[in-house]
């Protein structure tokens, strides 16, 4: 009955976000009703180029082509404006004769002197065979603009063509390049203006206002001279450029107002233009091939007549949207029966979010001209996306249950009920107590030991194994304390021993007495409360359970400010993560205070000596047996902490390593492939947990990515743009999610204080550039160092710390460097480029966290190793 309740609530939540989706994107693409396009505009910008053309190149469509393309606007259009001469472009007004066309001919200068004098040759010898239909002539094409030619050379070329040619002549430039050159306007018959609103960031709202106050503009500073609106247009796609959006829509509504201004006011004017131009990305940036009333295929882009939608599609566009939240929501509400209303539509809501935004992405960046290259751009970043994606919502799955749930499933408490069974006639099971250590402190071993030797619990051994340790001062204190302490209490130095810690935890797994059923293990830092066995051991009376785990935790945290810092990050791990993992049985085992059936721990082979995270793996092996894991968040033992940031690093590559080597190792299991008892909630919690380091492991490339892509921006600012908002918002969300996240949990779950919670936030992303090069590494090498995390040592110099983060020192001046450098050149005038600088500037703070670990880590504090008294539970 409940389960068919939580059911019909999860389709009600699922399908009524569902509905609200595509209802937004109807409400999105309402029809904007604009004045119709008449039967015959009076002139057009005419590029007949197609997608395999590029007159850089000396590539050139056929006559044929051309034709094609004049009978495409024969009837719509009653003149054309061409802008050069080269290979068959000559043949434009012999063949728009043909269609009833006139012709405003255009030529084409640049800075080389000796192709303008043939261009112009091409240009009189042009005209004269074609009077019947060439009605002006336009000599060059923003030439100032581009600073390719004086104004005395321009003039120069325009007085030549004058006196050469019976026809009106003039040249082709921006309004306002008229008006800063008015000494031009004499060596003209008229003025050929171009009104491109888009370019100067005017808002689509105020562009026609804005072309009509130009006009006039020009008119009183040119009194004498006619006003062609040679160039009048809006783009279909590329930037945004100050308020200037461009979409099909804005393209729509701007050119079918303007036509219905134009007739009303007189305007004489060539649309800019007919047919989309590919080939000018590589000039004018990617805007520069979507100017077109037709697209590159020759297929008319938006309504003539019919009410304007701005996504003609959406309807498609949101089913699809609907189809992927509904899925993304119904496979995070698996297994949800203990999840509030609220947290299930906190997910549904963000499904649908993500779905829409990828459905969207695609869609846009799908509308684009493609080349091979842009294509291979376009699956990386798509695959990016959609790797955002999926951590985003593990995040949000994560903060649902840690925050919305009715009640824990499987709970563990420190003194469980089964306990006063066994006090009352059941024998308590012989624990073996195993510690590891490798030429650790005498004097912190023995208080280690001294805490063991205090255990409220009646039948344990202790078992030391001291691996390696050259300096028989360091190892012989704790062999004499161990022989004063009694029986329990046995040694074992065996050098040399390969393995490392694994090793020695095998090795003396071996010398285990044959009756202990529990192997407990325990850092050589610890100090464990007497009550440690007693309250966990009695939950290995159920024969399901094949390890039981307390969470870490350290006595050292109040030393120092960098201590504190660390403690706090720690705890949301071990305290919400852990915790939320527990209910499907999926907790990550680690090699202190854990507590393994001994049977089990042989049964599964033992601690494998091919990892560095020993303890994760065979917690992971255990689930592959089909047994449980237990998690008691109390704290039993408490230990030291890493002293600086760069051991803290080595802790914390070690940790990201190890469990790139379990995913190779486990990848099959993990993923469903092989036949192990592992559930669904188990492979989706070892997957899920890893997936934010494998996601700063793509980071490292994304840094790299990104400071390439700013360096091209910086050199050559006119023809690179910044990447797509698109790209670029989702890593800003998702960093922005995870640090709202982490406020939200440390402040409501933990009841963390603001500074704990900012010293939390900081020290994790201090860790997240250590994090990418540990995945990185895992992914390129097998075996890697075992890297002991030291104990007690000396704080370094405030020069050594801040070398401890030199990397990341680096990244971060590089990254703010790059980010002023963009907004210098393009920030002023393109919304993308303060996005992007603003990305970079984002991207820039786990490195600077770095840094600012490293410094606080050489801050004085509290004397290092001093002890805090262990509470008893």
């Amino acid at each position: 009955m409940m389960k068919n309740k939580v059911s019909r609530l999860n389709l009600i939540i699922v399908f009524g976000f569902a509905i609200a989706t595509f209802l937004l994107w109807g409400w999105g693409n309402r029809p904007s009703a604009e004045p119709p396009w008449p039967s015959k505009v009076a002139g057009m910008s005419f590029s007949p180029l197609r997608l395999n053309n590029d007159p850089v190149a000396g590539d050139y469509p056929t006559e044929a082509e051309i034709a094609a393309d004049l009978a495409l606007l024969q009837g719509k259009v009653q003149a054309i404006r061409t802008y050069g001469l080269g290979g068959t472009l000559s043949s434009i007004p012999q063949l728009a004769e043909k269609h009833g066309m006139k012709v405003t001919l255009g030529a084409w200068l640049t800075d080389n002197l000796e192709e303008n004098e043939r261009e112009l040759e091409r240009l009189l010898l042009v005209a004269k065979n074609n009077k019947k239909n060439i009605i002006q002539v336009i000599v060059g094409n923003e030439t100032l603009l581009r600073g390719e030619l004086s104004v005395e050379q321009l003039a120069a070329y325009l007085d030549r063509t004058r006196k050469a040619l019976d026809l009106p002549v003039s040249t082709g430039e921006p309004w306002n390049v008229w008006v800063a050159n008015p000494e031009l306007a004499p060596h003209t018959d008229f003025i050929a203006a171009h009104f491109l609103p888009y370019w100067e960031g005017v808002a689509l709202k105020a562009a026609l206002d804005h072309v009509d106050a130009t006009y006039v503009m020009l008119q009183e500073a040119f009194p004498k001279k006619r006003i062609l609106m040679a160039e009048v247009g809006w783009p279909s796609n590329g930037r945004t450029r100050g308020a200037s959006v461009a979409t099909h829509a804005n393209e729509a509504i701007f050119l079918r107002n303007y036509l219905q201004r134009a007739e009303r006011n007189h305007y004489d004017y060539y649309l800019m233009e007919a047919f989309d131009q590919p080939w000018k990305s590589e000039s004018e940036g990617a805007v520069g091939a979507y100017w077109g009333v037709f697209d590159a295929h020759r297929n008319q882009k938006f309504p003539f007549t019919e009410p304007i939608v701005r996504v003609p599609q959406w309807r498609l566009l949101a089913g699809l949207s609907v189809g992927l939240g509904v899925a993304a929501a119904l496979i995070l509400f698996t297994d949800s029966s203990t999840l509030r209303r609220r947290g299930r539509s906190f997910l549904a809501l963000l499904a649908n979010g993500m779905a829409a935004t990828l459905v969207w992405v695609v869609y846009d960046y799908a509308y684009q001209y493609q080349s091979l290259l842009t294509i291979s751009v376009g699956i990386c970043l798509l695959f990016g996306f959609l790797g955002i994606c999926l951590v985003l919502l593990t995040e949000a799955h994560e903060l649902a249950e840690a925050s919305w749930m009715k009640k824990r499933r499987r709970f563990f408490a420190g003194t469980p009920e089964r306990e006063l069974e066994v006090e009352s006639g059941r024998n308590f099971p012989k624990v073996s107590i195993h510690v590891p250590a490798y030429n650790e402190p005498p004097e912190m071993m023995i208080e280690t030991l001294d805490a063991l030797s205090r255990l409220d619990y009646p039948d344990f051994e202790v078992l030391v194994i001291d691996n390696n340790t050259a300096d028989p001062a360091v190892w012989q204190p704790v062999e004499a304390h161990c022989a004063a302490l009694g029986e329990r209490f046995r040694f074992f130095h065996v050098s040399p021993l390969a393995g490392f810690k694994a090793g020695a935890l095998n090795f003396v797994l071996q010398q285990t007495a044959a009756d202990a059923e529990v192997i407990a293990v325990i850092d050589s830092d610890y100090q464990v409360s007497p009550r440690w066995l007693r309250d966990l051991a009695p939950y290995f009376a159920n024969p399901e359970i094949g390890f039981v785990q307390a969470p870490q935790d350290y006595h050292d945290g109040d030393t120092s400010l960098f201590k504190k810092m660390c403690y706090a990050e720690y705890k949301g791990f071990f305290h919400i993560g852990m915790v939320t993992r527990n209910d499907r049985n999926a907790i990550i085992e680690h090699g202190t205070m854990t507590m393994v059936r001994a049977r089990v721990l042989r049964e599964v082979g033992g601690w494998a000596e091919w990892c560095i995270t020993e303890d994760a793996e065979l917690g992971l092996r255990i689930f592959e047996a089909g047994y449980e894991g237990g998690y008691i968040e109390q704290s039993y033992g408490r230990g030291v902490m890493p002293d600086t940031f760069i051991d803290y690093k080595k802790q914390r590559f070690r940790w990201a390593y190890g469990a790139v080597q379990i995913m190779r190792r486990h990848l099959g299991t993990l993923l469903g492939w092989r036949d192990k008892r592992l559930s669904r909630g188990q492979r989706y919690h070892f997957v899920a947990g890893w997936l934010p380091w494998l996601a700063d492991g793509l980071n490292l490339f994304y840094t790299f990515g990104a400071l390439f892509w700013s360096m091209v921006i910086l050199l050559d600012p006119q023809h690179t743009d910044p990447p797509l908002a698109v790209f670029t918002i989702p890593p800003l969300a998702l960093f922005f999610f995870k640090v709202l996240k982490l406020v939200y949990l440390y402040r409501t779950r933990l009841g963390a204080s603001r500074w704990e919670t900012l010293g939390a936030a900081l020290a994790g992303l201090a860790l997240s550039h250590t994090i990418a090069k540990a995945m990185v590494a895992g992914f390129w090498t097998r075996n890697k160092a075992f890297f002991r995390t030291p104990k007690c040592e000396n704080r370094p110099r405030l020069v050594q710390a801040v070398l401890s983060a030199a990397e990341e020192t680096l990244l971060a001046i590089l990254l703010i460097s790059a980010a002023f450098g963009v907004l210098w050149l393009q920030g002023g005038v393109i919304p993308g480029a303060r996005l992007w600088a603003g990305a970079l500037l984002v991207q820039s703070v786990p490195y600077l966290a770095a840094l600012g670990m490293g410094v606080v880590s050489a801050m004085p504090g509290s004397a290092q190793g001093e002890k805090v008294p262990v509470v008893s539970h």
